[in-house]
Parts: structure tokens; C-alpha cells; sequence
């Protein structure tokens, strides 16, 4: 009897991860018969023979110098992190150019001769000419790929596995791909999550080469034991402080297009604080006014000296010629002013900076109070709190609230973006492993998100892009209070306060298969629906409130009662931080003169005029087709297909078409 309960529940979890694959796998068959279309429109079929079109000796010379940053940074800074994959499996590591000529290779095969599997150097690997394969697929899609034994359109090439990701520069340019191929069955997810994490290191190290020597350059991740990890967001910034480059990574991550902003556009922070912040030192920052992020500065190897000139700041007036009385008397006066116009806060709280007193999350309305008093008093029982809300609506801002005003304040809350660390490492991100658990893992191993919250608080943001593997996993720390890292048979027992958000139904989403059902209730101890701005009843003061708090780091002009009153009217799609990004700009824009509607962004009044704020008669449409869709209609704007769909732009680019992918 205990066998066949055994096997019955075996036989549950295999469903469950077969179901958590499905929307993966069609995306993956869609992307393969794609490719199969274009190789039969080139005229090739399963029996032709891979036409190489080898390169000269001269030529390829000429492309290896052509490309010798690439080499040099793949070969000397990117590929010792990964020697045990050349030492440990049987696989070759090939690096292509944007043409799809192999430039070198490393490892050693059990391929045979270069001859039978043609991953030598010289050698085109295209669709048009050896068919669907790793190196020209990706190629064609723009994105990361891993194309299996009978994936390959031609049968000469379905001998192996490979796995390959495109590489970009730091102007976005696609430069080369990075390439594992096999013919050794190796466990291929985590093969195909370290070419990712390979090509991803490749383009930071392009971005050190490039402006380490003169830049600033910011490293920034969710927690500090991942500053200096490879899927690290990275900005370069000048004396001023302006974004002159960045990864991808930070692009995904903060989900905007950063060239040419300010940093204190993007973190709550002055160029200056940056200056002057220890070497190696982590600080602590907030993200568009949501995401909390520690960050690593990284100053540039060769400091120049440049002397400072305050003349050279707006609203700089030459010295009248008059009496040093008159002027001590005026820089009195001036100094009486600023005094009267800086708004004067009182500190209710030792907390942080940037954490909302609880009082303050809410200004007259009645349902914010009554989840604000509800969730405060759970914060001290052994019950998990589950977050509903639009994308926006201050998800973040609260779970800081509540945790710096509980008993756990001493310790740590770590704030996870499910949607925005790549579903192969999920489970090594928030569970940790032992050094040497799988390949290119850490050689003194990770802790793991979940430990790191360990009598603190843990906030899972965007719960319901968790994998279903990972969804299993959890749910079994959350019964037995145990984490058990990845390459480990130790159990280490974990204290934490658990608080999940979402902006999606997730009952819908155990109906379809998405989210297990048992896990749904073991996270679902408080469930509390977070308004949106648009719904809230006390919006007049609480947009008072934000654009005071707004003067307090920054000097700006009052808000008149006709300004008001425009600000309520608005709809605001993007809620909270869409309000405070309205409120920067017209305060920078107004530079302390009266605040008036042209100070305001053009959007602003796009929003307002626009008949498109609610998708009610869409809302039933799956999103891999609604988002495809509504991409083609607005013309790959991400964020406004996220305001119409509802979703955050982190989902959009999840279900987005390649050719969006890296917009």
C-alpha cells in the first residue's frame, strides 16, 4: 500500500513539472519549426550534406585579428570560470562571429575528426547552409537557443546537442554567439543556462574593456552575495553621473530603456554619494522608486584629476559690485528663505530613508487603513501574506513598511523578483548549492535567498512566473521549516516571513496548471488586494503627500490647487511609479518656478486622451497571444503594451516575439 502511495505521488510530481514545461516546450517547437520552414524555403532537405564553405587561411586570419577583443576577453577572462566544464564533460565551447564563422574553439570532443563534425575554425554554420542548427539559429532569432539531436534539419548533424547564445556589445550590436556542443548526453537545462550565463559574462567583460579605465561603473543585483556574479545588472557613468552604457541584464531588470538618463533618474542617489562611497563597499539602494537593490561601485583605474568649477552650474550670476556688508546681509536673507521653504519633517521612527512610516501608506482611505492595521498584525504571527495588485501600485513600498515596522526590522528582508532571475537558475538562486552541485557553480558554494532571510523576511515579487519545480520545492520548505541546497544532502532549518505578490488571478492560474494548487494555499494566509491609484479614495492627499516627500530630497514648487486636480483627474495605468516619474519631471522641468501642465511629459496626456486604459473586452485571450499582438499594433512599444494588457513590462518581454526581445 505505502508503494503505490509512493508511486501515485511520484507520478503527481512528474505531471506537475511536465505541465510547468508546456509553455516553454511550444515555444521552443514554434521557434524549430520556424527554422525547418526557412531551411526547406533555402532548398535544402534532411539528406543534404553541410556545406561549410570554409574560409581561406588568409581570410580567417584577417577575421581573427578583425575580432581580437572578442577572442582575448572569451578566452582569458570568461572561460577559466568555466574550465571544469571543459575537464569534466566531453563538449567543445565554439565562439562564431555575426556571420556565423567559427573564429576558435576549446575542449576536446568525442566527435572524431574536425572533418566529420565540421566545429572548426573557418567554418560557416548557417541555417542556409548546414541547416537548423545552435550557432544559426540564434543567429537568425536574435536570442539564446539549444537545438536537440533531431532538431537538426539535416541528418548529418544530428550526432549532437548544442546550446548556443548570442553575444552583444555595449552599443546592443549582435557580435558573435557562444556555443556548447555534444555529443554526450549531459544534463541540457543546465547546459543551456550556462551558455546563457557564459555569453552574459562575455558582454560584461566587453563593457569593463571598453570603459573601466575612465567610468564609473555601477554593479548592482538583488542581494549582495550576487554583486559580483555574471548576471549582475551593470551602468557606466560619467563625471555627471549620465548612463553611457549598461548590459542587458540591467536593461531586463529595471525593465526601461536607461541611454543617457541621470543615475538619480534610476536610484535614489546623487552622482556625488557615488563619488565618494568607499571601494567595495555595498550600498543599499532603491530602483524606480520600488525595487531594492545592493549596489557596488567600481571606480575608474585611472582617476583624473579635474579641478571643480560651481560656475559652471545652472543659475549661476555673476557678483554684483556692491559693499561686503550688503552681501553678508543678503546671504543672510537668502539663507532665512531657503530655511522657511525646506519642509520640515519629524522622524516618528528609526527607520530607514526611504521606507513609508505605516501611518503614512495611507491619507482618508478606508480600505488601505483596514489592510494596513490587518497586515501589520500578521506581521508578528506565523502566517504568510499574499499581495494582489497591479503592476505599479506599490507592492514593494508596503512589504518595506510593514517589515521595518515589525519585530524582525534587525534582520533582512530580501525581495526577489521571480520574473526577473532566468528560470534555469531559480532554483540555485533561492536554495543555494554546494561547490562543485553542477557546472560553472561557485567554488565555495551560495547560501541562497531563502537562509539569507533567515529570522527576517522573505518577499517573493511576481510569485506567479515561479517555475513548477521550484513551486514543488518551495512548498516543502514552507511545511518543513528545512532548505535543503542544491549538491547537498544537509538540512538547515529557516526562520522567515513570508510575503508573496502578484499581479496575476492566481486561482485562474492553478485552474490552467500554471501554479500548484497546494502551494497557492500554503502561501495564501492573508490575502489583501492592494488598490490601484486610479481606485483610491484618499488620491488628492496622497498625491500631496508623494509630491512633498519629493521636495524634501530636492527643492521644487508647490502644487496648485488647478495642478492638483489635473494630477487626480488622470487615470495613471502605470500607478504609483508612473505618479512619481510625473512628478520628478514636472518638478525638474518647473526648476522651483510654479509647477504648470507644460512642465508635465508628453505621455502624461496621451494616457488621458486615450479611450485604451482598460482591456476588458481582451481579457480573456491568452497572454502568448494578447502580448504578441499588441506589440504588432503599437509597434513594439513595450510599455504601452503593458498598460493595455495589464501586466508588468517584465511579462512582456517573457511572452514578447524574438525580433521585441532586445527592445
Amino acid at each position: 500500500m505505502e508503494k503505490e502511495e509512493k508511486n501515485n505521488k511520484n507520478q503527481h510530481s512528474n505531471e506537475n513539472s511536465s505541465e510547468d514545461k508546456t509553455g516553454k516546450a511550444t515555444a521552443h517547437k514554434e521557434l524549430i519549426q520556424a527554422s525547418w520552414y526557412r531551411c526547406e524555403k533555402f532548398g535544402l532537405d534532411h539528406s543534404s550534406q553541410p556545406d561549410f564553405a570554409t574560409l581561406p587561411k588568409g581570410i580567417l586570419g584577417d577575421l581573427v585579428d578583425q575580432h581580437r577583443s572578442l577572442l582575448e576577453t572569451t578566452e582569458n577572462e570568461v572561460l577559466p570560470y568555466y574550465e571544469n566544464i571543459l575537464s569534466n564533460s566531453s563538449c567543445m565551447i565554439v565562439l562564431a562571429d555575426r556571420q556565423g564563422h567559427v573564429l576558435n574553439t576549446w575542449g576536446q570532443p568525442r566527435f572524431g575528426s574536425a572533418a566529420q563534425h565540421g566545429l572548426v575554425g573557418g567554418n560557416q554554420w548557417t541555417e542556409m547552409r548546414v541547416g537548423t542548427n545552435a550557432i544559426g539559429t540564434a543567429l537568425i532569432t536574435g536570442e539564446a537557443i539549444q537545438v536537440g539531436r533531431d532538431e537538426h534539419f539535416l541528418r548529418a548533424n544530428r550526432f549532437m546537442v548544442g546550446s548556443a547564445s548570442p553575444i552583444y556589445n555595449s552599443n546592443n550590436d549582435l557580435v558573435g554567439v557562444l556555443d556548447i556542443s555534444s555529443d554526450a548526453y549531459l544534463p541540457q537545462d543546465h547546459t543551456f543556462g550556462m551558455v546563457k550565463l557564459m555569453s552574459l559574462s562575455v558582454e560584461n567583460r566587453l563593457i569593463f574593456s571598453a570603459f573601466q579605465q575612465d567610468h564609473f561603473i555601477l554593479s548592482f543585483n538583488t542581494n549582495v552575495v550576487s554583486l559580483d556574479s555574471h548576471w549582475s545588472g551593470i551602468l557606466v557613468l560619467d563625471e555627471d553621473g549620465v548612463i553611457v552604457s549598461a548590459n542587458r541584464r540591467a536593461e531586463v531588470v529595471l525593465a526601461r530603456d536607461l541611454g543617457l538618463l541621470n543615475i538619480n533618474q534610476v536610484f535614489d542617489c546623487e552622482m556625488r554619494e557615488i563619488k565618494h562611497h568607499p571601494i567595495n563597499l555595498p550600498m543599499k539602494l532603491l530602483a524606480m522608486g520600488r525595487y531594492q537593490f545592493y549596489v557596488k561601485v567600481i571606480p575608474p583605474t585611472q582617476q583624473i584629476m579635474r579641478v571643480p568649477d560651481f560656475r559652471r552650474r545652472t543659475g549661476y550670476v555673476m557678483p554684483s559690485k556692491q559693499s561686503p556688508l550688503a552681501s553678508s546681509m543678503n546671504a543672510l536673507k537668502n539663507k532665512d528663505i531657503a530655511k522657511s521653504n525646506t519642509p520640515i519633517t519629524v522622524n516618528k521612527k528609526a527607520i530607514p530613508e526611504n521606507v513609508i512610516a505605516l501611518d503614512e501608506l495611507q491619507h482618508g482611505d478606508e480600505r488601505v487603513e483596514r489592510l494596513v492595521k490587518q497586515a501589520h498584525k500578521i506581521m508578528e504571527k506565523d502566517i504568510p501574506i499574499l499581495i494582489h495588485g497591479e503592476t505599479g501600485a506599490g507592492k514593494e513600498i508596503f512589504v518595506r513598511s510593514l517589515h521595518y515596522h515589525s519585530s524582525r526590522a534587525s534582520e533582512m528582508l530580501v525581495a526577489v523578483n521571480c520574473a526577473a532571475i532566468p528560470s534555469e537558475l531559480v532554483e540555485s538562486e533561492l536554495f543555494g548549492y554546494e561547490k562543485g552541485a553542477f557546472t560553472g557553480a561557485q567554488t565555495k558554494g551560495s547560501i541562497g535567498l531563502i537562509r539569507r532571510a533567515h529570522r527576517g523576511t522573505l518577499f517573493l515579487d511576481e510569485i506567479g512566473e515561479m517555475p513548477m519545480p521550484v513551486q514543488s520545492r518551495l512548498l516543502r520548505v514552507l511545511q518543513e521549516r528545512v532548505v535543503t541546497p542544491l549538491g547537498s544532502t544537509e538540512m538547515y532549518p529557516v526562520d522567515i516571513k513570508l510575503i508573496s505578490a502578484t499581479n496575476r488571478i492566481l486561482k485562474e492560474e492553478v485552474s490552467a496548471g500554471r501554479f500548484r494548487q497546494d502551494l497557492y494555499y500554503r502561501i495564501s494566509g492573508l490575502n489583501i488586494e492592494l488598490p490601484s491609484l486610479r481606485d483610491r479614495k484618499d488620491k488628492a492627499k496622497l498625491i500631496q503627500f508623494l509630491h512633498n516627500r519629493l521636495r524634501e530630497e530636492e527643492p521644487g514648487p508647490e502644487l496648485s490647487k488647478e495642478m492638483l486636480d489635473l494630477l487626480v483627474k488622470h487615470p495613471w495605468p502605470g500607478n504609483m511609479r508612473q505618479l512619481v516619474h510625473v512628478l520628478k519631471v514636472g518638478m525638474a522641468m518647473a526648476d522651483e518656478e510654479v509647477l504648470e501642465d507644460w512642465h508635465l511629459p508628453d505621455d502624461f496626456f496621451d494616457d488621458m486622451n486615450s479611450d485604451l486604459d482598460t482591456l476588458d473586452d481582451k481579457s480573456d485571450e491568452p497572454l502568448e497571444r494578447l502580448i504578441p499582438r499588441l506589440l504588432n499594433e503599437f509597434k513594439g512599444n513595450i510599455s504601452q503594451t503593458a498598460k493595455i494588457a495589464g501586466v508588468s513590462r517584465n511579462t512582456v518581454y517573457k511572452y514578447a516575439k524574438p525580433k521585441h526581445e532586445s527592445e
